[in-house]
């Protein structure tokens, strides 16, 4: 499996979108590739990993060919981005099913509060190289 750690997000989404630009802003070592859920290369990847892409709408992140999802992936991101996000890790103490249930909570909300796109996020031209084409 690839060793690039990929992050799959709901393209349609502005939080989620703005916590791509995020991610970008704060990972200097370039350690993510990103992919729309709904995009074609989402997609593929989800299935080639046992995933029903139809039934995943929340933060992806494949590390080393393994799957997290939610609050899990969210927390494994951070402990990857510049100071002082990888202290974010430690809240892996927390039972998961406490973790969801706020990570559920802001998802459920997220167009109502953020808003939508009537498409998948574009990369600029600097971006480019961090995002996946059809050809990975």
């Amino acid at each position: 499996m690839r060793k690039t750690n990929i992050i799959l997000f709901d393209g349609i989404c502005n939080f989620c979108n703005d916590s791509v630009n995020f991610i970008i802003d704060h990972d200097p070592k370039k350690k993510f590739k990103f992919a729309a859920l709904q995009s074609e290369v989402g997609r593929q990847l989800l299935r080639s990993l046992g995933q029903d892409p139809d039934k995943m709408d929340s933060i992806v992140l494949i590390e080393k060919g393994k799957v997290f999802k939610k609050s899990t992936a969210a927390l494994k991101v951070a402990r990857y981005l510049s100071a002082p996000w990888p202290l974010a890790y430690g809240f892996l103490i927390v039972p998961v099913f406490i973790r969801n249930l706020v990570y559920d909570w802001i998802a459920r909300n997220r167009y109502k509060w953020f808003g939508k796109r009537e498409q998948c996020r574009m990369p600029n031209e600097e971006e480019k190289q961090r995002f996946l084409g059809e050809n990975f």
